[in-house]
């Protein structure tokens, strides 16, 4: 292990396997991608009337179902997140090695959902659709430069003696 790369992190940026924990950048991709799904949580929580936050943040269903779609490759990343640990199989750690490449999948069959929502569907607006391609192209720069998202891929937490 290259001590100078971890030389900017203090004891509580690593978790209990040693390991640097996961950038918050990561969190915030997934977030993004899986926002149908965090506004379908949200509206089922909601007891008065479910369908009402659904409508407010989607105002057309197909484009609520379009999000659901596109977000179903970030709740695969998030199942990899939650079985990164020691002992995992080894798909999982396969998987985790290229979980750069299914974050970035995930933002542009994202886009791409909102482009066709945009042209063939009609489904959004013009700035909605200017805001979502420069908030992709942020995270995908974040992505790809992040030290500590290049440190977090190559690491896989492993056993520690006690």
């Amino acid at each position: 292990m290259n001590k100078q790369l971890y030389s900017n992190y203090s004891l509580k940026d690593f978790n209990q396997f040693d390991c640097l924990k996961l950038s918050i950048g990561i969190y915030a991709i997934l977030a993004f991608v899986t926002r149908g799904y965090i506004v379908w949580i949200m509206s089922i929580s909601n007891m008065n009337n479910q369908t009402d936050t659904i409508e407010m943040i989607f105002p057309d269903p197909k484009m609520f179902y379009l999000s659901l779609v596109s977000g179903a490759l970030g709740l695969f990343v998030f199942l990899i997140i939650s079985l990164r640990r020691p002992n995992a199989a080894l798909w999982i750690k396969f998987c985790w090695q290229h979980i750069r490449k299914f974050l970035l999948c995930a933002l542009v069959v994202d886009l791409t959902v909102s482009v066709i929502g945009y042209f063939y569907l009609s489904l959004l607006s013009y700035t909605w659709l200017l805001i979502q391609i420069v908030i992709t192209l942020v995270l995908v720069v974040f992505l790809y430069t992040n030290k500590k998202v290049k440190l977090n891929i190559k690491e896989f937490p492993e056993e520690i003696e006690k």
